[in-house]
């Protein structure tokens, strides 16, 4: 996950193998996909919190992080989730789409939260969804 996760993510800080083995080592996280596109979340008190989702450079433009947020959805209900949240950087045009797609909504900002080299800081797009308006994502 921490190679797709560098690979994929060229503007910010990259989570590391430490970090991700932290987070999996929590019994309310959980993971789906493999080494080509993955999810990480993590259901507490009814909502799931998408950590953060990667797809390779090598394998994007192909549905697997369209199919990688159905599975993690599917396993968010599974967990007894009926919302879900997540945030993403404001410049982060594909992901907003992505999340727009499936019913996220924005639900808040926080200013200047994603670090940018070179350039000013930009903004945390806060977003929610209820994940049980449809009992499958299409």
């Amino acid at each position: 996950m921490a190679r797709t996760h560098q690979a994929a993510f060229l503007q910010g800080r990259p989570w590391s193998a430490r970090e991700f083995a932290a987070l999996l080592d929590s019994p309310f996280s959980y993971a789906v996909g493999d080494a080509r596109s993955f999810a990480l979340g993590r259901v507490v008190a009814g909502e799931a919190e998408l950590l953060t989702i990667a797809t390779h450079p090598d394998h994007q433009r192909q549905g697997l992080a369209q199919a990688i947020l159905e599975r993690w959805w599917e396993v968010a209900l599974a967990h007894g989730a009926t919302d879900g949240f997540l945030e993403v950087a404001e410049d982060n045009q594909p992901a907003r789409s992505l999340y727009k797609a499936f019913g996220f909504a924005e639900s808040g900002r926080r200013v200047g939260y994603y670090p940018r080299q070179g350039t000013a800081a930009v903004d945390a797009v806060l977003m929610r969804v209820s994940l049980r308006k449809a009992e499958s994502v299409e």
